[in-house]
């Protein structure tokens, strides 16, 4: 074989081994993105196990300052319920969205009994239940963070192909805030 095929034979060979790596990568790096995602959802589902959890210590706390606001507990029984029941991310972020209403409205009642407000136990569990507040927000962007580039690399050119070679070309859903969110509470005094 003559020098000139010998050099051909290199070029080609490396061309081969760059597309290979190039088409490997591709494919890696959209199960690196969807595992990230479902990382950022185990965190999410984290915290609001947390709260879900501590839940019911604050529902007994004022439940007892309350007695008329039953159906508002009531209400917070069955979504613990329901997020035990919800077994995909759409139930559980509608789940988590439906909960934080509720939270806000419990909280509101609070604001009615200046006796609970001023209990060191409701202080503590107010505390506690901010700072799970913070935590599920922190981790919500996180998630969110991760959906965006994953949803954004399997539109793209080349990360759809890699992505439908990997079956993985459903985007993710956002966790978004309720609808109600936007709406301006209502203060009074």
């Amino acid at each position: 074989m003559q020098k000139g095929g010998v050099i051909v034979l290199v070029i080609l060979a490396l061309l081969a081994i760059i597309v290979v790596s190039w088409y490997i990568s591709g494919l890696n790096r959209v199960v690196r993105l969807d595992e990230q995602v479902d990382g950022a959802w185990a965190q999410v589902e984290t915290q609001l196990q947390r709260r879900n959890d501590l839940i019911p210590n604050l529902v007994e706390t004022v439940k007892g300052y309350a007695q008329h606001e039953r159906g508002l507990f009531e209400e917070v029984t069955r979504l613990r319920s329901d997020w035990a029941r919800a077994t995909t991310k759409e139930e559980k972020i509608e789940n988590a969205r439906a909960m934080e209403s509720v939270l806000s409205r419990l909280l509101l009642v609070v604001e009615n009994y200046p006796q609970l407000r001023a209990s060191e136990n409701f202080q503590t569990l107010q505390a506690q239940l901010e700072g799970t507040e913070n935590r599920i927000a922190v981790e919500r962007k996180r998630y969110n963070d991760a959906v965006r580039l994953f949803n954004t690399y399997i539109r793209e050119v080349f990360g759809s192909f890699f992505a439908k070679r990997r079956g993985l070309t459903e985007a993710a859903p956002y966790f978004e805030a309720a609808p109600e969110a936007t709406e301006v509470p209502e203060v009074k005094f």
